[in-house]
């Protein structure tokens, strides 16, 4: 089975790791597991470990040549490679070790291919760095607004506070007026926002480009043409302040015009020194 992976392309590779994990992750689901400690709040379960040592073996036997960068097992592989795969194991551990399944597992190489696979669902959202689809029904991921659902990570650190806190966002007159929030603390909501399921996603940061959690994500998202840039309308890269992906250029704009005013607000209520 495992020698079967070399004959795929990249696109492939991604999808059958994140599968490999999502497979472990919905195994595993409901059992007693073991919390690793990782500090400030953070911890791993026992299936965490598990999917990512199940997508480890993937890439591993498909693309012994690459360099990865797991979540939890840090740097691995030919470290030296420019290739560099990116491994979320289980995103949204918390939701999954209280019993709850809004969870993702995200595999992504560098400016390339990437899959993000829901274990509940079965879908397996996938690109090539050009086009994306969902794998089990072959549909083309598209993007709309119609929803006026949009997911907003309120997970902390703040980075941007007090200039910038998405929680408040979600107060803005013009936030309550156009768009209905949703919260389910999972990068998940990035795959979305590609497939039409949310008209954007919002959340603060420094430079989220090659984060483990978020790079399959912003990969779905520009191949399927939403509109992703960070929190403060500037590309993402170094330097960057979170994402904003949406599905289209007037409800970036929208958005992008609440956070600015809500920065603005936050700027002049701070005494200043």
């Amino acid at each position: 089975m495992i020698d079967s992976f070399t004959n795929l392309d990249d696109t492939g590779v991604a999808a059958a790791a994140a599968r490999a994990g999502a497979d472990v992750v919905r195994s595993m689901y409901g059992g007693r597991l073991d919390r690793i400690d990782k500090g400030a709040g953070d911890f791993a379960t026992a299936a965490d470990l598990a999917a990512e040592k199940a997508i480890l073996a993937v890439l591993a036997a498909a693309r012994p040549a690459d360099a990865i960068l797991g979540e939890e097992g840090g740097e691995q592989g030919a470290a030296e490679s420019a290739r560099r795969w990116l491994v979320d194991p289980l995103c949204g551990t918390l939701n999954y070790a209280v019993g709850n399944m809004l969870v993702a597992v995200n595999v992504a190489l560098r400016d390339g291919a990437a899959a993000v696979a829901d274990p509940f669902s079965g879908e397996v959202f996938a690109t090539d760095g050009t086009t994306a689809r969902e794998l089990e029904s072959g549909t083309p991921l598209a993007p709309t607004p119609a929803t006026n659902l949009v997911d907003v990570n309120l997970d902390p650190p703040f980075p941007s506070a007090p200039g910038f806190r998405a929680v408040d966002l979600l107060a803005h007159p013009g936030f309550v007026a156009r768009f209905r929030p949703r919260v389910v603390s999972t990068t998940l909501a990035l795959a979305w926002v590609a497939a039409g399921k949310r008209a954007a996603y919002v959340t603060d940061g420094g430079d989220l480009s090659g984060s483990v959690h978020f790079a399959a994500g912003i990969a779905l998202c520009r191949a399927s043409g939403c509109v992703v840039t960070g929190v403060d309308g500037e590309p993402l890269g170094p330097g960057g302040r979170g994402i904003l992906a949406a599905a289209d250029a007037e409800t970036h704009a929208l958005l992008l015009s609440m956070i600015r005013d809500q920065t603005l607000q936050g700027q002049r209520a701070t005494p200043s020194r």
